[in-house]
């Protein structure tokens, strides 16, 4: 059994991560900030212990560090990857400061294992699968930030000889994923028959079922003899159109709509080239995804159908007046 301390836990991806660890019998310790939305594990609450804290009070992120005395620490907690989270200030704040006094604190106490969660964006626009060394070119303030603290965490690990691991993933989707994404809003509006707004039909994703990502993040704190600051893109290598998912959404759920392409503006970061390459993870931690897009999708279509009560919150936020998906 591990001590486990994950931040942003009550996040799409954190809350099926605690999930899993709390599956394979460790203890985990939830670090989340002041009013936070708990309802992705109001189911899992009595099995975790959770600390509200303000990730730039250094003294009491210590503090409570020390008190916990973790294995390993798992560092999902961001802001800005969605269109509404727009508030520059606060991406720096949470995606670079809070990363540093979270690693500096944590160098202080020790580690077996410091896990941070990057993202794809950092690479930017590229027409091609970019690898881990690839030059980076971010297109956004949160893109930006991103990258900010990765190159941090790269950097501290190899000062200070300290196994410090940065995933990259790609379009993750999956069970208790935040309302207004691609993928549970065309689920939750296909379940009665009906498809969302949708962007231009060429605009793709490498689409990764959250739990291929959960593994991922547990193997690479498991791995040993790693390179300090290693990163691994964290992706299928496939892309996928959102053409292609509707069309697989039709498929398998009972729709009697037609797709209006372009009924919503493409996003700034919408692209028609979006694909990981995924060598360097496969040949140093043996990972590879378990689940194609089909199986991920029939898999988040059978959470919903066996969850009603998490169905009806979802149908009573996903409004026509209120759809903004983020793919």
């Amino acid at each position: 059994m591990k001590k486990i301390v994950l931040t942003g836990g009550t996040g799409f991806i954190g809350a099926n991560l605690a999930r899993r660890l709390l599956r394979d019998g460790h203890q985990v310790h939830l670090f989340v900030r002041k009013g936070c939305q708990n309802w992705r594990i109001d189911e899992i609450r009595k099995d975790i212990v959770l600390y509200e804290l303000d990730f730039n009070d250094q003294v009491q992120l210590e503090k409570t560090l020390k008190q916990v005395s973790p294995n390993w620490i798992f560092h999902l907690a961001a802001y800005g990857a969605y269109s509404v989270q727009d508030n520059l200030r606060q991406m720096i704040s949470t995606n670079i400061l809070a990363t540093v006094n979270l690693v500096e604190a944590a160098l202080k106490i020790g580690f077996q294992a410091f896990i941070n969660i990057g993202s794809s964006s950092e690479y930017g626009w590229k027409d091609y699968p970019p690898t881990e060394t690839e030059w980076l070119d971010p297109n956004s303030h949160y893109a930006l930030t991103k990258a900010s603290s990765t190159m941090f965490c790269r950097y501290t690990a190899i000062a200070r000889k300290a196994n410090i691991i940065t995933l990259r993933p790609y379009a993750v989707f999956g069970p208790y994923e935040d309302f207004g994404r691609f993928m549970p809003t065309l689920i939750v509006k296909a379940l009665d028959g009906y498809l969302p707004h949708l962007v231009n039909p060429r605009v793709a994703r490498d689409f990764l079922y959250v739990d291929d990502f959960v593994e991922a993040c547990i193997l690479a704190a498991t791995h040993i003899n790693q390179e300090p600051g290693s990163i691994y893109n964290c992706g299928t290598g496939i892309q996928t159109t959102i053409q292609e998912v509707v069309e697989l959404a039709k498929r398998l759920l009972p729709i009697i709509d037609e797709p209006k392409w372009g009924s919503m503006e493409n996003r700034i970061w919408d692209t028609q080239v979006w694909v990981s390459d995924t060598q360097r993870i496969q040949e140093v931690l043996g990972w590879r995804p378990r689940y194609n897009l089909e199986e991920g999708f029939k898999c988040m279509i059978s959470w919903f159908r066996d969850n009603p009560s998490f169905l009806k919150i979802y149908k009573n936020i996903i409004s026509p007046e209120r759809i903004q998906q983020e793919a």
